[in-house]
């Protein structure tokens, strides 16, 4: 059956569906996963083989050398806790290496013993499953808009913002230089340079790229990364700077949670924005993605 035959075949079967039930089959066409294996665009292929690209030129857990206090951070953590960031290594990657021997979920409690625990694990990458969230149903239409990632680490925000949104510009801020270069491998790799732009600079120099930002992206921007008072110093900075009425803000953890601990007050907070509620209904997916998506927040700047 070609394009046109096909085409009149699913409009006559609408017509012929009771109207009642025309909304409830609209939307089952617009949420379901059952059509994944016809519409797996090229963009889900490209973002995989830059997954593939950015894996050979890292460790395993993704962490470099030059990260020493995220290192140190990670291992203080109340319960063993390894870095897999979530774009390079998907659920079902995960399986194979634990099957190959290569990874655990779970540690000993008793050296020796069969007592076993899971692992904690933490990204600072959104999956190919949050990106896709993130610009199909969190974020509106972005033609003409600048999105800025703080601490755009990989860059999957932006390759994820060039591939999924028609934003004009998207631009990431990363403190770290060999991150920066990773970056710019892929960029130049996939000829994404006429919207992406990477600097290599302290978030805290670049008010006026914040002040003009339409969308700004914090995905476990500062914890690992900064001591408490420069965690401090670098929020101030951000709300003295993101004022754009109208902007939006999304943030894993939720701002109360960064903010916890940094005598940063929920007062503050609801003089500069408003939480909006995501619906995480739209997607289908297994009850660990819904986790991960569950800690993504998005406001309103007032």
């Amino acid at each position: 059956m070609d394009f046109g035959s096909a085409r009149r075949a699913v409009l006559q079967l609408l017509g012929t569906t009771a109207p009642a039930d025309v909304p409830a089959l609209l939307h089952w066409m617009r949420t379901t996963r059952d059509f994944d294996e016809f519409t797996q665009d090229n963009n889900d292929v490209m973002l995989k083989n830059i997954a593939d690209d950015l894996r050979s030129c890292l460790p395993p857990e993704a962490v470099l050398c030059s990260e020493q206090l995220a290192l140190q951070k990670i291992r203080q953590q109340p319960e063993p806790t390894v870095h897999v960031d979530a774009f390079l290594y998907d659920e079902d990657f995960i399986d194979s290496l634990c099957e190959e021997g290569k990874m655990s979920r779970n540690y000993c409690t008793a050296c020796g013993s069969h007592q076993t625990a899971p692992l904690g694990f933490i990204s600072h990458s959104f999956s190919l499953i949050e990106l896709k969230f993130l610009f199909h149903h969190v974020l509106p239409d972005l033609s003409g808009k600048v999105l800025v990632d703080i601490g755009s680490r990989l860059g999957t925000v932006l390759y994820g913002g060039y591939l999924y949104s028609s934003a004009a510009q998207l631009c990431g801020v990363e403190l770290n230089g060999e991150f920066c270069q990773l970056q710019e491998m892929i960029i130049k790799k996939y000829e994404f340079g006429d919207r992406i732009k990477v600097l290599h600079a302290d978030v805290c120099t670049q008010g006026p790229l914040l002040q003009s930002a339409d969308v700004v992206v914090m995905n476990n921007v500062f914890e690992y990364f900064l001591t408490e008072a420069e965690q401090a110093s670098a929020w101030d900075y951000i709300i003295h700077n993101v004022r754009k009425q109208g902007s939006l803000l999304v943030t894993v953890p939720s701002l109360q949670e960064s903010l916890l601990g940094l005598k940063k007050t929920d007062l503050q907070l609801s003089c500069w924005v408003e939480e909006i509620p995501l619906n995480l209904d739209v997607c289908q997916q297994s009850e660990t993605d819904r986790e991960a998506l569950e800690q993504i927040h998005l406001y309103r700047v007032l």
